[in-house]
This record gives C-alpha cells, sequence and structure tokens, in this order.
C-alpha cells in the first residue's frame, strides 16, 4: 500500500520505532544499485528519515554523485510485514543535524551510533511510504 507520509497509520510508526535495521538503497553513478544494512530514524512529523555513516562510504559517496535529484530507499522488514521510505536524499556533515540524528539513534537503539571524525548524517525526505501487513 502505497501513502503519504502524513496518513502513515500507528502501526507502521510502531514498526518504524522498533530497534531493528533495515536496507538502505541508492543508485550508483551508473545507474545500478547500492544496497546495504543500516540503522536508522524516522521522523514521522518532519517526514525526514536519517541515517548516520562515515563520509567516504560508498552510500554516501552516491547521494553526492546524485546531487539534488538524488533519491534513496530505506526498507525495514521483519518477515511479511514491511515498511519502505522512498525520497529524495542528501548528506549533512552540520554539527547541529548530526547531534539530532546523533539523538534520535541513540533513543532508538539505546546506544549511540559508531563516533568516526568524518561522521555525516544521509537525510531522506519522505515523499512516499510503501507498507505490506501493517
Amino acid at each position: 500500500m502505497t501513502r503519504a507520509t502524513g496518513e502513515l497509520p500507528a502501526a507502521a510508526r510502531a514498526f518504524l520505532a522498533r530497534d531493528a535495521a533495515a536496507t538502505l538503497t541508492t543508485l550508483r553513478p551508473d545507474g545500478t544499485l547500492h544496497v546495504t544494512a543500516v540503522r536508522f530514524t524516522y521522523d514521522a512529523a518532519a517526514g525526514l528519515a536519517r541515517v548516520t555513516t562515515r563520509a567516504s562510504t560508498r552510500k554516501v559517496r552516491n547521494v553526492l554523485a546524485g546531487g539534488a535529484s538524488a533519491r534513496a530507499a530505506l526498507c525495514q522488514a521483519d518477515g511479511f510485514r514491511w515498511v519502505t521510505l522512498e525520497g529524495r536524499a542528501s548528506v549533512s556533515a552540520d554539527g547541529t543535524r548530526l547531534a539530532d540524528a546523533v539523538r534520535r539513534y541513540t533513543a532508538r537503539y539505546h546506544a549511540p551510533p559508531p563516533a568516526p571524525p568524518d561522521l555525516v548524517v544521509i537525510e531522506i525526505d519522505v515523499e512516499r511510504v510503501l507498507s505490506l501487513n501493517l
């Protein structure tokens, strides 16, 4: 089922708040898919998903190469229940944005994320939510 982010049912919001990992899909510059397991947070009120990671990772390089049209998808699954968050992606090293991402990650996963010196946050402005069995 496809939904606008403001219409996300309580069951889907609760599912996305669980201590779980997801897959992040980005596009390489040659157009092929890059899929990697990540931990993330989702702010339903702002329609924003966040992934903290190192600046040198392939996923970050893919988003940066996509520029203003970069897109990404996060999919959290548990058996035959899943939610996918799709939207425009950007990368930020801004201290305020990083602090917010780290705070949200720590609250969700009960421990702070790794803190390498080149920590950045991939932000996905969620435009579409797809789900099944929630």
